[in-house]
């Protein structure tokens, strides 16, 4: 009994000594990746029995703290198949690999109906087929139309010509509008990433660049941005030049923004039932509700068969409510988008905040097929419905019928702008980490004009920009639309320059004019001038035009003496070049573009430039290195 008391005490010090000094959780950390043993950032890791879950970082990695040396976990993205039952443990390597869904063995028929519910009552009911999932990942997906043959491949995209070289003694002047959109390069990625190189009518090279922050200086007094601009040597013409031209809108910090009137438009017709449209649509929209505000307001539009109302205009405080209104979507049925639009700015307007963002954010995949389902009448219906006041910005889903260029242009039309979500990350950084700048405009009618100076150029030309390029008397003229800059966002344009005294087969001949005579003006203060920038822009709100002018000296530096900023965007601009086979492409190549952007990467906030050499890297393997 003695020994029973000694063992006594001992017993209840190792107990409390375990809970004053608990043992060390184990650290079990992980990668993510697709087939092609590239990292997935954004997926989804849950451990079983938890309620919580983390998302793997842009190199596709993941760690978890636990009491436990192994762990039951379950990862999923909205664009693969998810993997239940996983097992990882601490001091393992965990390395976790996702596919794409394979087709099924035939299509299922009769899929459930849906309802669309019109402020609590039931709209229409639709039924709709359940497409194939995309085979394998390697080839777009192609949807299927009927039970008995596939369709052909519906995207849609704009013919892109690319800008010429103009003589400057001939047409001195280049007038264009901004562009702050993205979706090209988040869409050429989503093809890359599927192992195939994009269509060329696809790669938008002035939204290549502009996917990107720079280190642009922050502007100062009442311009709501700052000017730029910068020359160095054509690294793929050595006897040309570049110039950069960029502006730098003012941020705005998200506690200081004016109160917001949110519609969220949303598509949940039968094209949307694929797992990387209206599943990864949610998820999306959900991180965007988390941003809100108690002072913001949203409301919820769908549209299918019918439009309906499914949540009238709700605080943004209460975002367990906004949520669920989003997690209860259903898809199917045909695509009343012209209904949904009416609907979606009658809503704004009707709870219009004075001062405040008011914006309607539509999510489709652009497949409008329904109602006002032209190009010329959606046109319309949006240039009249922006004159509310009320703003537009477009959300891209989905592939194999993705409508690029009837978004493009509602975004244009509307004062707005236009992304693409390919995944959950792209969803991250356009609605949360660019919240201000997606949804807030800081001036609007952004219009840029440049006069070279033919003593110092003899031909420019404008790389990107061809569906934004403006008639000269276009600047000056206020009722003609342009582009929006939001709070924060950057804008980037490159010209390729021929200084002058330079030859290049670029500029064809022309005879000299029987009636007329060109000359250039003697002015000695000028003479080291290459041109001459001026800018247009109105407030948000406004309706005249302040005109603001930028003169640029000659510089001389080499491309390895430029600033990283330039040397990345010009490394962009290549990478476009080269995806669309340009003409202009020089004796860039796609090793040398790749060595470019290694050393230009920079700071790399989010790891952006380094995802696109990985890009640039895979396109070169696919186009067999030419």
């Amino acid at each position: 009994m003695k020994k029973l008391y000694v063992l006594f005490p001992a017993f209840l010090l190792l107990i409390s000594a375990s809970f004053i000094h608990p043992p060390k959780p184990f650290t079990i950390q992980g990668v993510v990746e697709d087939a092609w043993q590239l990292p997935l950032a954004g997926a989804e890791i849950r451990v079983k029995g938890a309620k919580t879950s983390i998302l793997t970082d842009k190199n596709g990695a993941f760690k978890l703290e636990s009491r436990d040396s192994c762990l039951t976990i379950s990862i999923t993205h909205a664009n693969y198949e998810p993997l239940v039952g996983q097992i990882a443990c601490a001091g393992a390597t965990n390395r976790f690999a996702l596919f794409v869904p394979e087709p099924k063995a035939e299509e299922e028929k009769d899929m459930a109906l849906m309802e669309i519910v019109v402020a609590g009552q039931a709209a229409s009911r639709a039924n709709a087929k359940k497409r194939k999932q995309p085979a394998g990942g390697i080839a777009p997906y192609i949807p299927y139309s009927s039970d008995d043959a596939p369709a052909m491949n519906t995207e849609n995209y704009d013919v892109i010509v690319d800008n010429r070289f103009y003589a400057t003694n001939k047409e001195p002047l280049s007038t264009f509008s901004i562009d702050v959109d993205a979706a090209s390069y988040s869409n050429l990625r989503r093809f890359i990433n599927n192992g195939t190189l994009p269509p060329k009518d696809a790669v938008r090279i002035e939204e290549m660049i502009n996917y990107f922050t720079y280190e642009y200086p922050e502007p100062k007094g009442d311009v709501p941005f700052e000017t730029l601009s910068e020359i160095a040597a054509c690294p793929w013409q050595p006897s040309h030049q570049l110039l950069k031209v960029a502006l730098q809108g003012k941020r705005i910090p998200t506690e200081n923004l004016p109160a917001s009137n949110l519609v969220f438009l949303i598509d949940v017709s039968g094209s949307m039932d694929e797992p990387n449209k209206l599943p990864l649509l949610k998820s999306s929209f959900k991180l965007l509700v988390d941003q809100l505000r108690p002072q913001d307001k949203v409301a919820v539009v769908v549209y299918a068969g019918a439009a309906g109302l499914v949540l009238p205009p709700t605080s943004g405080a209460d975002k367990p409510r906004i949520k669920e209104a989003i997690e209860d979507l259903r898809a199917g049925g045909s695509t009343a988008g012209g209904e949904g639009i009416i609907l979606a700015y009658k809503t704004a307007r009707e709870h219009l905040v004075k001062g405040g963002n008011n914006r309607v954010i539509l999510a489709t995949d652009g497949d409008f097929n329904v109602g006002a389902s032209s190009d010329a009448e959606m046109v319309r219906l949006i240039e009249k419905e922006r004159e509310s006041g009320v703003f537009l910005t477009v959300l891209g889903f989905g592939m194999g019928n993705y409508k690029d260029n009837k978004m493009q242009q509602l975004a244009d039309k509307g004062n707005g702008n236009h992304a693409y979500i390919d995944n959950l990350s792209e969803a991250r950084k356009v609605l949360v980490n660019e919240f201000g700048g997606t949804l807030f405009t800081i001036a609007k009618d952004v219009k840029i004009q440049i006069e070279f100076n033919p003593a110092q150029v003899r031909g420019y030309r404008l790389l990107g920009y061809e569906n934004r390029v403006l008639a000269a008397e276009d600047f000056n003229d206020d009722k003609k639309d342009a582009g929006e800059l939001g709070s924060g966002h950057t804008v980037t344009a490159l010209y390729e320059i021929i200084p002058a005294g330079v030859n290049s087969p670029f500029l064809a001949s022309v005879d000299d004019l029987k009636y007329q005579q060109t000359t250039v003006k003697e002015n000695p203060s000028a003479s080291k001038e290459w041109c001459t920038i001026k800018l247009r822009y109105k407030q948000p709100s406004g309706t005249e035009s302040r005109l603001l002018e930028q003169v640029v000296k000659s510089q001389k530096q080499g491309f390895d003496q430029a600033s990283a900023d330039f040397r990345w965007a010009a490394s962009v601009a290549a990478f476009g070049m080269l995806l669309r086979d340009s003409e202009y492409k020089g004796s860039a190549d796609y090793r040398s573009m790749i060595r470019w952007a290694q050393g230009a990467s920079g700071k790399d906030p989010g790891g952006y430039r380094a995802e696109c050499i990985r890009m640039m890297e895979n396109a070169a393997a696919l186009a067999g290195n030419r």
